[in-house]
């Protein structure tokens, strides 16, 4: 290949490949200043956001590299020179981006696949790896979320015991919300590349196990009713009884629910804290199990067991993302009133 040509193929891989390019850990999270008490969970949720990242890029890489390939060779077909066969190029590189996106992991498991058992194992061996990630992130995002709300509830009630001065505490206060804001973002940009991920397991999970993804929107597709509490119970920050305290439902008090995960439900009261209680607490049932919601025999419904999980998993980190900016926006990180 002459070298003119290898100028513009060479300049659209390492366009491509820079296109991809995550910042530094540094730069996502910040530098440590010795104060943050939360600091190991930052990193450990940062750490789990690079499997999705890694994946993504190898597959954008691919894709534009194809697509730069592609367009190299139509623009030699068509006797195309300089910067007509650059630009060729470049718009090959665009439409590989393009089909590198949503139906191209399943294609290419078709293209590997012998059979379609082979495409049903492949696909469920990555959902299984997917959803142990999904796990893994989940679980770092929650201590991280649980230590800011536990360090909040703890500034004040210093200030209500008196250690610590008002203002000391709105300074303390205001620390842990901005940090909570950092990692709020942080979380966005990794649900962002769970999502881009999550449109490509979908398109799979139509093409083998068509109408799991309806059955899981109507799951979850419960409105939102007001009712009267029945007993008093803690408000966490999810639906876990080991979760961070965001306030306290008492007996008879106004909310409006809506069945969530597991036994719980999500509750909003009138002064606008929004977290979960037990479900029995509302009078309401919970949402059970994501896999209780699918229905099929052998292998078709492990396979869509493994899909019901990646999808609920999916929606749940999403959730908790949304629920923790709410916090950090509102009264999550605000002295209660002397």
């Amino acid at each position: 290949m002459r070298a003119s040509i290898r100028r513009p193929v060479a300049s659209v891989m390492s366009a491509a490949m820079l296109a991809g390019c995550v910042s530094t850990q540094l730069g996502r999270i910040g530098p440590d200043d010795g104060r943050d008490v939360c600091r190991a969970y930052v990193v450990q949720l940062d750490s789990t956001g690079d499997f999705y990242a890694e994946d993504i890029l190898r597959g954008a890489a691919v894709g534009a590299g194809l697509g730069a390939l592609g367009g190299l060779a139509i623009g030699l077909a068509t006797g195309r020179r300089g910067g007509d066969l650059a630009a060729a190029t470049a718009i090959g590189a665009v439409a590989g981006g393009v089909a590198g996106g949503v139906g191209g992991y399943i294609q290419a498991r078709q293209r590997q696949a012998q059979n379609q058992g082979a495409l049903v194992q492949a696909v469920g061996g990555d959902l299984t790896n997917e959803n142990r990630q999904l796990e893994a992130t989940q679980v770092a995002f929650n201590q991280l979320v649980d230590c800011r709300v536990n360090a909040a509830n703890r500034i004040r009630s210093d200030v209500r015991a008196g250690v610590i001065s008002r203002d000391q505490g709105m300074a303390l206060m205001t620390y842990q919300r901005d940090l909570m804001r950092r990692d709020v973002a942080l979380a966005q940009q990794i649900n962002q590349k769970i999502g881009t991920r999550g449109a490509e397991f979908d398109s799979a999970i139509e093409t083998i196990a068509p109408g799991t993804k309806q059955q899981m929107v109507a799951r979850r597709t419960v409105a939102a009713r007001p009712t009267t509490a029945r007993v008093s119970a803690p408000i966490r920050i999810r639906p876990d009884d080991g979760a961070a305290q965001v306030g306290q439902l008492n007996r008879s008090e106004s909310v409006t629910v809506t069945p969530a995960e597991g036994n719980f439900a999500r509750v909003e009261t009138s002064s606008g804290v929004v977290g979960y209680v037990p479900a029995n607490a509302v009078g309401v049932r919970g949402l059970g199990s994501p896999s209780a919601s699918v229905s099929g025999r052998g292998e078709d419904g492990q396979f869509r067991q493994l899909a019901a999980t990646n999808i609920a998993r999916r929606d749940g980190f999403s959730e908790s993302v949304e629920n923790a900016d709410r916090l950090a926006q509102g009264q999550g990180f605000e002295l209660a009133s002397s």
